[in-house]
């Protein structure tokens, strides 16, 4: 069975999704970083761009958003090209200055603003709302047709007359009035989001989408999972209330971890992040992968490495490459890989063992709800492949360009090794009760610390200590040492 686990504090959110003793989902949210995935904002259109059939939009923040031709409803001049496929004119249906409702479906990344959409989708458990179609989709992991046959003429029956929505992999266990009600609420939904639109002017936030923990539940539920364990009394009465009140049906799944141990500890789960996102991986054949994320894709090569198998070597590099194949798609869901990926299988001259290899990774992603697409594998061993990126990936949430190579390496980010010493406190706890704390650092960290010293002053007048803060420009950006007076 499986488990989601919540851990929470103030300065930052952990979501696990734990299968067997597995952690095969990993999330990190913090309240400065919080992403914009999801978010509903009333926008002012700044530029068209009619040669690249696109406009930039304000959204109220640092930088503009992108909207792409094809993310955009039809409402304007259309045409449609040899094979049917349509064609906005989106200097047709947009003007400079016009406001215009968006939804952001990928976050801002680097030096790029985020890309939003006209064509908004609102999420339940079991369904999606698409406000502005008439239209049934099922999910493509429902694929027994009785199920897919019976859902959509149970959602035909109950929807009201041109209305769209998608039916989500957990509508298999529902009811029709289970359907029902989250249809009631998502259209309320939607009524409550256009009338706070029609009352604000551009730009402005009109929806926020739900925090990480909420968020997965939402998405990740289902029936294999037997918990949901929360770590933080306050946070889970909030989520349970949450839960009462819109997925009545999660509420009982709720469970308060009360334990001294860090949760994921508890339940035989080591959150390392450099082991996480360790740049080599090894197989249990004694071969290995690594994983070179790159600024426009992510390469994987695939290595024989200390693998001493009997057998000719065309049935050694298949056996590793099966393996190398499953690992791969654990990886890319672990660490949240999205755009294109380039994997160097070794070289393997029978097209059968090729075609195995390609069908066990497609076998091991179908767990994934990450939308992906597999080409074969070309001549030269290669397989290309994309993965859905909506959001940041643990490479982009815990690590920040090194300073000291200039960009060649990588080293934790400021705010994730101020996080650490939060968390060693919070374990030296009790121990450190009427006692001084002098914490050692490199001065560049002073400044992410005076910006969120609440957490610091919260952990003094919890566990009844005093911290001082020493600098040390001998220490690098990642070391700290505590002493205790």
């Amino acid at each position: 069975m499986e488990k989601l686990l919540i851990s929470y504090t103030p300065f930052e959110t952990r979501v696990g999704l734990i299968e067997g003793n597995q952690l095969v989902e990993f999330y990190v949210e913090r309240p400065s970083e919080k992403g914009l995935v999801g978010n509903i904002y009333k926008a002012k259109v700044v530029r068209v761009v009619p040669g690249i059939n696109s406009a930039f939009v304000d959204l109220g923040l640092s930088r503009t958003a992108f909207l792409f031709g094809d993310d955009i409803m039809p409402s304007g001049e259309v045409d449609w090209d040899k094979e049917g496929i349509m064609i906005t004119h989106l200097h047709e249906i947009l003007k400079e200055g016009q406001e215009i409702l968006v939804q952001v479906i990928k976050e801002p990344i680097g030096n790029k603003g985020a890309r939003v959409s006209t064509n908004l989708t609102l999420p339940g458990h079991y369904l999606v709302y698409l406000p502005y179609m008439n239209h049934i989709g099922i999910s493509r992991k429902i694929n027994n047709e009785k199920d897919r046959k019976r859902l959509r003429e149970m959602l035909d029956k109950i929807r009201p007359l041109n209305t769209g929505w998608i039916i989500r992999t957990a509508a298999v266990e529902a009811s029709e009035e289970d359907l029902k009600i989250e249809m009631e609420f998502l259209l309320n939904f939607w009524q409550e989001i256009k009338e706070k639109a029609e009352k604000v002017k551009a730009p402005a936030l009109i929806y926020e989408e739900l925090n990480i923990a909420l968020r997965a539940i939402r998405d990740l539920f289902n029936k294999q999972i037997s918990a949901i364990i929360v770590d933080n009394k306050e946070f889970y009465e909030q989520i349970k209330n949450f839960l009462n009140k819109f997925f009545p049906h999660l509420t009982p799944y709720v469970e308060l971890y009360e334990g001294h141990e860090d949760i994921f500890t508890a339940h035989g789960i080591q959150i390392d992040i450099k082991k996480i996102l360790s740049r080599k991986v090894w197989l249990k054949s004694g071969g290995f992968i690594v994983i070179e994320p790159c600024e426009a894709f992510t390469a994987i090569d695939v290595n024989t490495g200390r693998y001493t198998g009997t057998k000719e070597l065309e049935e050694t590099v298949f056996k590793i490459n099966l393996e190398a194949a499953e690992e791969i798609a654990y990886q890319l869901r672990l660490r949240n890989i999205g755009g294109l990926i380039i994997i160097d299988f070794i070289d393997m001259e029978n097209p059968e063992h090729q075609e195995l290899v390609v069908q066990t990774l497609k076998e091991a992603l179908k767990k994934d709800k990450a939308k992906h697409s597999i080409l074969p594998i070309s001549p030269f061993g290669i397989l290309q492949m994309t993965r859905e990126r909506k959001r940041e990936s643990l490479y982009q949430i815990f690590y920040e360009t090194c300073p000291y190579c200039s960009g060649e390496g990588k080293i934790k980010s400021k705010r994730t090794i101020y996080y650490e010493i939060l968390r060693r406190i919070m374990k030296m706890g009790p121990h450190i009760k009427n006692k001084k704390v002098e914490i050692e650092i490199n001065p560049e960290l002073s400044e992410i610390i005076g910006e969120e010293i609440q957490y610091l002053e919260d952990l003094e007048k919890k566990y009844n200590f005093t911290a001082t803060l020493k600098p040390n420009k001998e220490f690098p950006i990642w070391e700290y040492k505590f002493h205790i007076m």
